[in-house]
């Protein structure tokens, strides 16, 4: 979890560009990053796929008053809400945005294109019908917030205690390497988010850098296969989570909204 996962982007500066906060440019400047190019496919109304400005202002159009994230996982679906169609196109790709205001989704498929040395990524997002339902599994800021600070000293007791490299050196270094690039100007979240949104995301992409480093980089002392077992089975709630946490942050906007008109 080095990077903020595409729909997190799209999510975020989409919401601001619908409160008016962001202009279109901007939003599609920060949701886009370090990509070539990002279109949405299967939109009602487009034969063919259209860039992120006329896709953004075409949900609007359509009744989209916010963007929630999904990040569904095998036996979690986390933030979907439906129908299976959607629901397995989003397990594929690991994440989606639903929209709120309106049952439309957006499933992201990433493909690399160019000579080798100069390869780049091009994304297409594509548009499926949602059904209109509560989201599964997606805490609030202050559950998540609890949960994270827990996972946290789970996390390192875990990896402490097996001796793997995600608790050392390479993990310091790892956070390290992610708070300096965070510093150089990537904005944690897009403007419109609380202050408490940003602090929850931010322990949420710590936790689970540590998980992902713990994957990553070596076994350590967990060398029996009971050991290497019971290390998963430690971290896989912790995973988790961090992956709640993360959806209720890029989510916080729209649930206040739905709160403030009830």
């Amino acid at each position: 979890m080095l990077s903020e996962p595409r729909s997190g982007r799209l999510a975020a500066w989409g919401n601001a560009l619908l409160a008016g906060l962001v202009s279109p440019d901007d939003a599609v400047l920060a949701i886009v990053g370090e990509d070539a190019v990002h279109r949405v496919e299967g939109l009602p109304g487009e034969p063919a796929p259209v860039g992120l400005t006329l896709a953004l202002g075409r949900l609007r159009a359509l009744g989209v008053t916010g963007l929630r994230v999904a990040l569904p996982a095998p036996g979690h679906p986390l933030g979907l809400s439906g129908p299976p169609e959607f629901n397995a196109r989003a397990l594929e790709a690991q994440e989606a945005v639903v929209g709120h205001g309106a049952a439309f989704g957006l499933v992201p498929e990433v493909f690399e294109a160019g000579p080798a040395g100069d390869v780049h990524v091009e994304v297409v997002w594509h548009c499926l019908p949602v059904r209109e339902a509560p989201p599964a599994d997606v805490p609030s800021l202050g559950e998540a917030e609890r949960e994270l600070a827990e996972a946290l000293r789970e996390a390192t007791e875990v990896l402490s205690r097996l001796d793997v490299a995600g608790s050392g050196p390479v993990a310091d270094a790892a956070i390290d390497a992610y708070r300096a690039r965070a510093e150089r100007g990537r904005e944690v979240l897009a403007p419109g988010y609380p202050s408490r949104a940003v602090r929850v995301l931010e322990l949420a992409q710590r936790v689970g850098l540590l998980v992902s480093l713990a994957y990553d980089h070596g076994d350590g002392a967990a060398v029996s296969a009971s050991e290497m077992a019971a290390r998963s089975e430690a971290l896989r709630p912790v995973g988790r989570t961090a992956r709640r946490a993360q959806v209720a942050a890029y989510n916080s906007v729209v649930e206040e909204r739905e709160k403030g008109v009830r």
